[in-house]
């Protein structure tokens, strides 16, 4: 399926990179490194120039912390949004929120994607996202309250439970206007879910992409892999990208990231190898 994000198309067969901005100063992964506008700005300038086609503003970490009101939030990401538009006329812009009135004040800002993390928590971003013409990634959280941890959560089978909630989800914008080619689904690695959780909806991530909607997966030095691989949150790149290629091989379309190259990299070099992609070149054995 051509897959529609705002102003821009891409082909059924082309993966996008989606690097992560951090409007925030406490995310868990650079620690403020882009709170300031201008050293956010400078990241998108960098993630660009590396060939990430998509770019996911964040005004609120997700994990439990200061309350954070709408106001805040958009203090934070729509002037933001607004420079980095148009500044980068191409570039695919999304903003990692859950509020349809912040959804609503990006979109007019010049935002392209609505990332919900955490799965319709507000019912109204999808009319939002209709209104606006705008994509929407369809997150599973297993109903989690946003900015919570999981505890003790069970699924008699959690790769079902999140085809179906993402699906439904899906429907539910398709319904309220939004295009189909403009509708994203996302397991939501972590949130809702225990490493175990995780890991199954990895290995078993082609089962989401056999529902026909495109597939974003966000796994970038996740905590289910660092607990995999008992590693901190600087030390888990490999283990990305291992995942990475699990997910790849599966045909996950977007990959939400803080590392591009290496991503690109990776999901290339498999997609090569799945003979989905002809090497950059091949003249070994051949002159």
């Amino acid at each position: 399926m051509t897959l529609v994000l705002g102003r821009h198309t891409f082909a059924d067969d082309q993966k996008l990179m989606m690097a992560i901005v951090n409007r925030t100063p406490d995310s868990f992964y650079d620690r403020g490194a882009t709170w300031a506008e201008d050293k956010a700005f400078e990241r998108v300038a960098t993630v660009v120039e590396q060939g990430a086609e998509i770019v996911d503003i964040g005004g609120i970490k997700a994990a439990p912390g200061v309350e954070i009101d709408a106001a805040e939030e958009k203090s934070r990401v729509v002037d933001f949004v607004a420079r980095v538009r148009e500044s980068f006329p191409g570039l695919v812009i999304s903003v990692d929120t859950w509020r349809a009135e912040v959804g609503d004040a990006v979109c007019r800002a010049g935002a392209d994607v609505l990332n919900d993390a955490w799965g319709g928590a507000d019912p109204e971003l999808v009319d939002v996202a209709a209104a606006h013409d705008a994509a929407i990634i369809c997150t599973h959280t297993g109903g989690a309250t946003p900015r919570t941890r999981p505890y003790r959560v069970e699924y008699d089978d959690v790769v079902a439970a999140t085809i179906a909630d993402t699906t439904a989800y899906a429907d539910r914008a398709v319904a309220a206007g939004v295009d189909p080619r403009s509708v994203v689904i996302d397991p939501a690695h972590d949130f809702g879910k225990n490493t175990f959780h995780s890991l199954e909806l990895t290995r078993r991530l082609g089962e989401m992409v056999a529902t026909g909607r495109p597939v974003l997966v966000s796994l970038s030095n996740k905590d289910f892999v660092g607990e995999s691989l008992d590693l901190p949150v600087g030390e888990r790149l490999t283990g990305t990208l291992a995942a990475t290629a699990v997910c790849a091989l599966a045909g996950a379309r977007i990959y939400r990231v803080h590392e591009v190259v290496e991503t690109r990299q990776t999901v290339d070099m498999v997609d090569v190898i799945a003979g989905r992609l002809l090497p950059a070149r091949a003249i070994r054995g051949l002159q």
